[in-house]
């Protein structure tokens, strides 16, 4: 069996080579043209993003053309495939892969991971981690299931400009007019996939605080993986770190930058965090 994910879930290079998990990825259209989302870094993209403002970019999910290559693929001999996606709440991308697996000769199980970013990558690593224990496929999805359910992704951001211009706003729409200035408190309510408000706050200080505490009520003392996300603000992500480190039982932690297809939505002043339960993947 092998594992396919798509770029939103924020892997890292040594992460996709050391669990050999086949990585579809998005794209950004730019005024001059299509760019996949692996081909620019980070950096490169939000200073790209800065020049064209007020214009924005847009993006747009892989075709079930590239899907189908990709469960084809000639690398690899074993047909059961685990794939694996952003939510459907917030791209098409899980609906496309739905479509290309009917379509497969593969045996392809798509996954809707109902969030996004280090959530979605908890989820894609669980199953690599639970993949190599010998675990079967149903044994797999349950798990996830699980994560789905227990894992957090929240964030803040300097401005909505950028969720407002690509219609990802939501339900913190009704936020958008007077609290465009204000930083949001946001997460993916893994219910639905979609985003949703949960604070507020009048600086980025004050922001990374809110979703600290909000950590805090949900997990408690429970041992938990944090992993904590940017897109070009260091100072502020560790800031946030700081602030897990202090409220949390952190026993594992990371950070990553956020991928240039969701810094799209974003801009570069996103900041926030990942959060699942050790307990999740105690076994694998």
């Amino acid at each position: 069996m092998r594992i396919v994910t798509d770029s939103a879930a924020d892997l890292t290079l040594e992460e996709i080579k050391a669990w050999g998990i086949q990585v579809i990825p998005l794209s950004i259209q730019f005024p001059e043209g299509e760019v996949l989302a692996s081909a620019i870094s980070a950096d490169d993209f939000y200073d790209r993003l800065k020049r064209m403002a007020p214009n924005a970019p847009s993006t747009s999910q892989p075709s079930p053309a590239t899907f189908l290559d990709v469960y084809a693929s000639e690398s690899y001999s074993d047909k059961d495939i685990l794939s694996i996606h952003i939510s459907s709440g917030l791209s098409g991308t899980y609906n496309v892969a739905k479509l290309a697996a009917g379509q497969s000769p593969q045996n392809v199980t798509v996954v809707d991971t109902f969030t996004l970013s280090p959530a979605q990558r908890f989820q894609v690593l669980a199953a690599a981690m639970a993949l190599k224990a010998g675990w079967s496929k149903e044994r797999i999805a349950e798990r996830l299931e699980q994560i789905r359910r227990a894992s957090e992704a929240i964030f803040t951001l300097e401005t909505l400009d950028y969720l407002a211009r690509g219609g990802r706003i939501g339900r913190v729409q009704a936020l958008a007019g007077s609290l465009l200035h204000i930083k949001p408190v946001i997460h993916v309510d893994t219910n639905d996939g979609k985003y949703s408000t949960v604070g507020r706050a009048r600086t980025m200080s004050q922001a990374l605080k809110s979703i600290s505490t909000y950590l805090k009520s949900v997990y408690g003392d429970k041992p938990v993986w944090a992993t904590v996300i940017h897109g070009q603000m260091a100072d502020k992500a560790e800031e946030l770190s700081q602030m897990l480190h202090g409220e949390l039982n952190v026993g594992r932690s990371d950070m990553i930058r956020i991928s240039p297809v969701l810094g799209v939505h974003t801009g570069p002043g996103v900041v926030g965090a990942g959060i699942m339960p050790l307990e999740l993947i105690a076994d694998l």
